[in-house]
């Protein structure tokens, strides 16, 4: 782990205002992305590409997919990684939104099941792989322009800004979504919690391409970027290592389990409250396995109301995890979570009050859990290795996390006969995980991101010991 920081921090070589909005922008269409398959999936993919006599098992098989993408964001972690410690962080942030775009626009042209049977299955599978190989060069680029580039003591209040880029995402995704829906209204007398035809024929297809837009303003912002003045110094003194996988998992294996675990209750929260909740939202409650029974519009509303709230506490989290630390503030966080997973099922049965609470108390701690990640898994590794660490943490995660977290939820709530109580026992769980790791684990609040500081650091502390310096 990089040693204690003695000297000032380095100057930036970007202005502030272009650090903050290419951190945010980037992570913003990512989610943007993310969350409208995450919604389609939900909504119209079961019926449109997994046709199944059982909507459970097209709704497993939606979210099967889902998850696949999960899988592939350590393969992108590894190879966006290799290329943003070897060739710079603006040039694999540049390709990797590239990808992102490329493979959600084409989402929104491709045939269904009825045109092309499972033809058009595995071309849906594919580009979700595309998406979650993206996804996994991106937030630890993102991350890295938002840490480095900040001034001193406020390293977790500029990581917070490619974390912001997760509740504006959801909101611009699925005010769309709703925007699309109030274009496309249902016929008289159809059900009010099941998208319209016309939504399902062609207006499902809309969110998918306008990302196209978002792409391009994205690439434009982020090519005006330089690199950090931290990375710019490591490639000068020939610190930049051939092979940076090989390195991190060789000299820095111990931050890569922790930080994978610290992440951990993160994931199962974030999908809990997005694609989960959605399901169980929505779901009739005299359905086989009974949800909530609330409107499409309704429940998507109430959502965002609560979303609104993880945006808030994001940026709240930033400057706590700068004054009191990031291990402190997230262990009490990690205990909220703990707790929150065994009292929500109490809280929903209040009503729709209740479900309000649950959903605003959820994406609060959401907000307060995801903050701090934008400085501390960094902070786990020097420079040299930085983007693969902490890109490989934050992904590897999400497969212990995400990937099976709507799949075990909607298992657990068809276990509990339509009562979604095991899925909070689930969360806390997951929880737990998360809570042992940071007690496992060191604060990183004072460590140095300059290699070279760092280790100007470790010789005067071994000549200070009297120990010879290599």
């Amino acid at each position: 782990m990089p040693a204690p920081a003695t000297g000032s921090a380095p100057t930036p070589v970007n202005p502030r205002s272009r650090v903050l909005v290419a951190s945010l922008i980037g992570t913003t269409i990512e989610f943007y992305d993310f969350y409208i398959y995450a919604t389609a999936a939900v909504l119209v993919f079961p019926q449109l590409f997994f046709p199944s006599s059982d909507p459970t098992t097209a709704l497993l098989s939606s979210f099967a997919v889902f998850g696949a993408a999960m899988v592939a964001r350590p393969v992108g972690a590894v190879v966006f990684g290799h290329l943003g410690d070897r060739l710079g962080r603006k040039k694999t942030l540049v390709v990797s939104l590239l990808t992102m775009g490329i493979a959600t626009f084409l989402i929104g042209v491709l045939p269904t099941y009825a045109q092309a049977g499972w033809v058009a299955t595995a071309l849906l599978v594919l580009m979700r792989l595309a998406q979650g190989f993206a996804l996994g060069g991106e937030w630890s680029g993102a991350a890295l322009v938002a840490t480095e580039n900040a001034p001193s003591g406020k390293r977790a209040l500029y990581g917070t800004f490619p974390q912001l880029g997760a509740p504006l995402g959801f909101i611009i995704g699925n005010g769309l979504f709703l925007g699309m829906g109030a274009l496309l209204p249902s016929a008289a007398g159809a059900d009010p919690s099941q998208p319209s035809e016309a939504f399902v024929s062609w207006g499902w297809r809309v969110p998918f391409l306008f990302s196209a837009v978002m792409v391009a303003i994205g690439l434009w912002v982020r090519s005006r970027l330089v690199e950090s003045a931290v990375f710019a110094r490591t490639r000068e003194s020939g610190g930049v290592r051939r092979l940076p996988l090989a390195t991190v998992v060789r000299s820095h294996g111990k931050q890569l389990v922790l930080g994978t675990f610290i992440m951990l209750a993160t994931y199962v929260l974030f999908y809990l409250m997005t694609t989960f909740s959605l399901s169980y939202g929505r779901a009739a409650k005299d359905a086989a396995v009974p949800g909530l029974g609330y409107g499409y519009t309704t429940f998507v509303l109430m959502m965002i109301f609560g979303v609104l709230f993880f945006a808030a506490f994001t940026l709240v989290s930033g400057p706590l995890a700068d004054r009191y630390g990031r291990r402190a503030t997230l262990i009490w966080v990690t205990a909220g979570i703990v707790v929150f997973g065994l009292v929500w099922v109490p809280l929903i049965e209040l009503g729709t009050l209740g479900v309000v609470l649950w959903l605003v108390l959820g994406f609060t701690l959401m907000g307060m859990t995801f903050g701090p990640m934008g400085a501390l898994l960094p902070e786990l590794f020097p420079t040299s290795v930085r983007y693969t660490g902490s890109g490989i943490s934050y992904n590897v995660s999400s497969i212990l996390g995400a990937a099976v977290a709507p799949f075990i939820a909607v298992a657990l709530w068809e276990t509990g006969d339509g009562s979604p109580w095991l899925v909070g026992v689930y969360l806390s769980a997951m929880a737990v995980l998360t809570l042992i790791a940071l007690l496992l684990g060191k604060e990183t609040k004072d460590v140095s991101l300059d290699d070279r500081e760092a280790a100007s650091t470790d010789d005067a502390t071994r000549t200070r010991a009297g120990s010879p310096v290599s």
